[in-house]
C-alpha cells in the first residue's frame, strides 16, 4: 500500500511541476483538455477490444492524468482539489453498496444490486430514472444505458424470447416505409429497429457497442486483405467484378 501511495504523490508532485514550469500545462483549461480526455477514453476503449493490457496500462495513466490534471486546476480556482475528489467517489461508493458497508441482504444476486443502485442513485438527487444518462452520450452507448435503467426498475420483457417479436415487428414496419419511400419515417423505423436490436443484445448479456467494433475490425482486416491481394494480381478493386471479390473476400475469412 505504501508503493501505491508513494506512486500517486509522485504523480500529483509531477503535475504541480508541470503546470508551474511547462508552457504547454500552464495554458490548459477545463475545455481544452476535454476533447483530449474524450480521445483517451476510445484509446482505452480500444485497448480492451484488443486485449492488449500493455496498452490498457498505458492508456489508465493518461486517463489518471488527466483526473490528477482538472483537480489541479479545480483546486487553483478553489473549486475542489483532487482529496474531494477521492473523498466524493469514496462516500458514494459506501452509500450505493449497502449490502457491504451495511446491513442489506441482496441474496448474491447482481441484479438487485443493480436495482438498489438506481433507487439509491434517486434518493441522492436523480429526478428521473432516465435523468442521469449524459446527453452527449454516443447514440448505442445511450440507448443501451437507457434500457438497462429500465430494466432495474422492472420495466423490461419477462422473457428473452419476447424481444424477437418486437424485432420482428420493426423489421416489418421498416420494410413497409421503404416501400413508401418517405426519408423521415424510414429514418424513424431505422432507429425502432437498432433500438429492439440494442435491447435484444442486453437481454442476452451482450454489449452490442463491443459486438459492432468487433464486426468493424473484422470487416477491416478482411478488406485489408482483399486490397493487398488485389494489388499483388496487379489489378485495382475499381476495375473487378464483384463475384472476382468475393473470391478474395471468402480467401480472407479464411484466414
Amino acid at each position: 500500500m505504501r508503493d501505491k501511495l508513494l506512486a500517486f504523490e509522485r504523480l500529483l508532485n509531477i503535475m504541480d511541476e508541470l503546470r508551474e514550469k511547462c508552457p504547454w500545462d500552464r495554458t490548459q483549461t477545463f475545455e481544452s483538455l476535454r476533447n483530449l480526455t474524450i480521445e483517451e477514453t476510445y484509446e482505452l476503449a480500444d485497448a480492451i477490444i484488443e486485449e492488449d493490457y500493455d496498452d490498457v496500462k498505458k492508456e489508465l495513466g493518461d486517463l489518471l492524468l488527466h483526473i490528477v490534471f482538472y483537480a489541479k486546476i479545480g483546486d487553483e480556482i478553489g473549486k475542489f482539489s483532487i482529496k474531494d475528489v477521492i473523498d466524493s467517489i469514496n462516500t458514494k461508493l459506501v452509500f450505493r453498496h449497502p449490502h457491504v458497508f451495511g446491513n442489506a441482504d441482496v441474496k448474491g444476486d447482481s441484479e438487485i444490486v443493480k436495482k438498489n443502485w438506481e433507487e439509491l442513485k434517486m434518493k441522492e438527487g436523480n429526478k428521473t430514472v432516465l435523468g442521469g444518462v449524459p446527453p452527449s452520450l454516443p447514440a448505442m452507448v445511450k440507448s443501451n444505458r437507457i434500457q438497462e435503467k429500465a430494466r432495474a426498475v422492472g420495466f423490461d420483457w419477462e422473457e428473452q424470447g419476447q424481444i424477437w417479436e418486437k424485432v420482428e415487428e420493426e423489421l416489418r414496419e421498416l420494410e413497409k416505409e421503404i416501400g413508401e419511400m418517405d426519408q423521415e419515417k424510414m429514418e424513424d423505423e431505422f432507429g425502432d429497429l437498432f433500438f429492439s436490436l440494442i435491447n435484444a443484445a442486453r437481454l442476452y448479456g451482450i454489449d452490442p457497442e463491443t459486438a459492432l467494433e468487433r464486426t468493424n475490425k473484422k470487416f477491416i482486416r478482411r478488406f485489408n486483405y482483399l486490397e493487398k491481394n488485389t494489388i499483388k494480381i496487379g489489378r485495382k478493386l475499381k476495375d473487378m467484378s464483384l463475384d472476382e471479390m468475393n473470391e478474395i473476400w471468402e480467401a480472407a475469412k479464411r484466414e
